[in-house]
């Protein structure tokens, strides 16, 4: 079955189509190093692991680009007021974003390009010289060098702006503004006073690279001219992906990217995130508030990438039901499962639907919803005794393939001494029909931060979680 995309450029579903399969370019946009990442980016990055990984489930061989913005106005901003170098600065934002995103399971794109790299800076450069040699830029009063849009016609297409009705204002040299001032943006800012130290030397005068033509660079020398996906979230749609639409292919004249997918805003408790609603997280204030990685990455990845996602506490803690639910089927079929060959016959799970689902768009909710209703069936097969161990294996197989994109499943921790000891104290006590001391047990335990379910087969030790 093909699988399909929403492209934002189209504004349609389209049948997924690498330029070079099984080999998938991919270009997503990083973090901006200059404070710690919020929850609204990891809700990105989380669904680009998605994206990933699926693919590669699906057998494609996936090259992925994942830039760091070390080098704009608000590190430069950020490294002043901290009175230390840029790359000081930057440096520790970016151990801190590698970090994060291990706790996430997120996995590590094949390329982290900085926007400093020497290497990088000079593909900006010869870029910007093409572009001042065929008059689409020009430099500035100020010695600023800007992308002249009125010489790429496709501009605002991207973003399905209307151009001619939108007032232009002239140059854009901040490095963010809204659709309303459309005009000529920044490719290299002049150096001045606020820059300090921070500035290269070019054939047009000393200055820093524009935010926009940072990723064009960097995407079109690793990745090459043409690439197939290019992912962000909506935000990023205007300008800055319209900038490097413009930039790349009055460059190279051949189409930047095939397919763009943008994921919707994240929301709190129903409200924009803002520092001044106390609605602002970073993902280390969640775990310092108790929850665990793959908790806060299954509360991201719930819901499709292009519907917003309504974070909350309750929807945490549904996630965190959703895990032990997860573990507990699991460790229902480890049990009965034990050494046995998987059962090639069985193909209750291979029929299942779950990657169908997420061929199409990445639907989450519908592979989610696979996944359960075989959990519920699983269950019910092994309440009346009708699963064999051979099934049992082939469900877990199963499940490992899952895994592989999901990556929600947490081996069962080591139980410690005193809990282990417990444990003993209370099946004895059961064998001794002494309920009260049976009570007793459960609850010190539970206070440790254990669950227990009695079962068949012994009694069950499930982590708390948080």
């Amino acid at each position: 079955m093909a699988i399909h995309f929403y492209n934002t450029y189209s504004r349609r579903l389209e049948a997924f189509e690498p330029i070079d399969p099984p080999n998938v370019k991919v270009y997503t946009c990083g973090p901006t190093v200059y404070s710690f990442a919020h929850i609204g980016n990891f809700r990105a990055y989380v669904f680009e692991d998605l994206l990933q990984r699926h693919l590669e489930a699906r057998g494609f061989q996936v090259e992925r680009v994942m830039n760091l913005t070390d080098v704009d106005d608000k590190t430069i901003r950020g490294s002043r007021e901290a009175g230390i170098s840029l790359p000081e600065f930057t440096a520790r934002y970016k151990k801190s974003f590698f970090e994060d995103i291990d706790s996430l399971r997120i996995k590590r794109a094949t390329h982290f390009p900085a926007a400093t790299g020497p290497e990088n800076l000079a593909k900006m450069i010869e870029m910007i010289e093409q572009l001042l040699q065929e008059d689409i830029a020009y430099q500035a009063e100020d010695g600023s060098i800007y992308f002249r849009i009125s010489k790429y016609p496709d501009y605002g297409k991207l973003a399905h702006l209307n151009l001619a009705e939108l007032k232009p204002t002239g140059r854009i040299q901040s490095d963010e503004y809204e659709k309303e001032n459309i005009g000529d943006f920044a490719l290299w800012k002049a150096w001045d006073e606020k820059d300090g130290s921070v500035g290269w030397e070019t054939p047009w005068g000393k200055g820093r690279p524009g935010w926009h033509i940072e990723c064009s660079a960097m995407a079109n020398r690793i990745l090459g001219p043409e690439i197939d996906i290019h992912c962000g979230g909506v935000d990023n749609i205007f300008p800055h992906h319209e900038a490097e639409i413009a930039q790349s292919e009055s460059v190279n004249r051949k189409k930047f990217v095939r397919y763009w997918l943008h994921n919707a805003h994240l929301f709190v408790e129903g409200q924009k995130m803002s520092k001044s609603l106390g609605n602002f997280f970073t993902l280390r204030d969640l775990l310092d508030k108790g929850f665990s990685g793959r908790e806060l990455r299954y509360a991201l990845i719930r819901v499709n990438y292009r519907l917003p996602l309504n974070f909350t506490f309750d929807g945490l803690g549904e996630a965190r039901q959703s895990l032990l639910r997860i573990d507990e089927w699991i460790r229902r079929l480890q049990a009965i499962a034990g050494q046995a060959v998987q059962d090639p016959e069985f193909s209750a799970a291979k029929s299942n639907g779950f990657f169908a689902a997420l061929d199409e768009d990445l639907n989450i909710s519908a592979a989610l919803a696979k996944l359960f209703n075989q959990i519920r069936e699983t269950n019910r097969l092994v309440d009346h005794g009708q699963l064999t161990a051979g099934q049992a294996a082939a469900l877990l197989n199963w499940w490992e393939q899952i895994n592989q994109v999901l990556q929600l499943h947490e081996d069962t921790e080591s139980v410690p001494k005193n809990v282990a000891t417990l444990l003993g104290k209370r099946a004895q006590a059961r064998a001794d029909r002494n309920w009260s001391r049976s009570d007793t047990i459960r609850i010190e335990i539970e206070s440790l931060g254990w669950h227990i379910k009695d079962t068949k087969d012994g009694q069950q030790l499930i982590k708390k979680l948080g």
